[in-house]
């Protein structure tokens, strides 16, 4: 059996998105979790945003293999983000199409000049990678 249920809905809730959060999705396409984008957008009461005009509290970044440059995507992401704020790239479980390696996303992170903090199984297909400024860059 594979479907979402209790399992899932941990791994969300550990995501640390409170109400009111401002959440920016990029990355977005079809192969994306919907049932975890609905429970994100409950969790803060809100729907996620694609632009801001203003700094975000968090960023939901969909990421896969063929997508681009693991550093270059952060990097274009942390524009977006307040200086507390933090990501979480969301890539799909191994074995699933589009698989990024650990290491490329390690790579890629610290390349950013980021930390690559924790790891959650969020869905059945995707995995959610929470990551920060080093706390030196968070004020």
């Amino acid at each position: 059996m594979s479907h979402s249920g209790p399992a899932e809905a941990v791994g969300i809730h550990q995501l640390g998105l409170v109400k009111d959060m401002a959440v920016e999705e990029l990355g977005w396409d079809e192969d994306v979790d919907e049932s975890f984008r609905q429970a994100v957008m409950e969790i803060i009461d809100a729907d996620m945003v694609e632009e801001s005009a203003e700094a975000v509290d968090a960023i939901v970044l969909w990421l896969r293999q063929d997508d681009g440059d693991v550093m270059d995507l952060l990097i274009d992401a942390l524009t977006d983000l307040g200086p507390s704020g933090f990501l979480w790239v969301m890539t799909p479980k191994i074995g699933r199409e589009g698989h990024v390696p650990q290491s490329d996303l390690s790579e890629g992170v610290l390349a950013a000049g980021l930390s690559l903090t924790i790891s959650a199984s969020v869905s059945k297909d995707w995995s959610a990678h929470k990551v920060v400024r080093p706390k030196a860059g968070r004020r």
